[in-house]
């Protein structure tokens, strides 16, 4: 059976590189020695492997990979340190945070 491998990087200027592989060990070297000069750690080497997480359906890591592009920073952060608290509050939908505090606004919520 072959294993499909969604990883986080996190870059020298402390960005984010979200890719998938079947050979973290393999991806992470050759992300570290610059082998494409187009991708978007060419030059921002050295990376270091913050977040992995292994598939049997290369569909299923995919959909993974495509859904984390899109997190917010704050959101990456929480996954990559396990802070499930904090990554259930970065998900809610932002009309329902009604303040800077990331509590909800009283008059938001429902009573019913």
């Amino acid at each position: 059976m072959k294993l499909y491998y969604v990883y986080i990087l996190e870059c020298s200027d402390k960005s984010f590189y979200i890719g998938i592989t079947s050979d973290v060990e393999k991806r992470v070297y050759q992300h570290n020695v610059g082998m494409d000069r187009s991708s978007y750690t060419y030059d921002k080497r050295p990376v270091k492997l913050k977040w992995v997480e292994q598939f049997t359906d290369p569909d299923g890591a995919i959909k993974i990979e495509k859904q984390l592009k899109g997190w917010s920073r704050r959101k990456k952060i929480a996954l990559i340190e396990q802070d499930w608290d904090r990554l259930i509050e970065y998900s809610k939908n932002y009309t329902q945070l009604g303040s800077s505090t990331g509590r909800l606004d009283e008059s938001s919520t429902s009573s019913d």
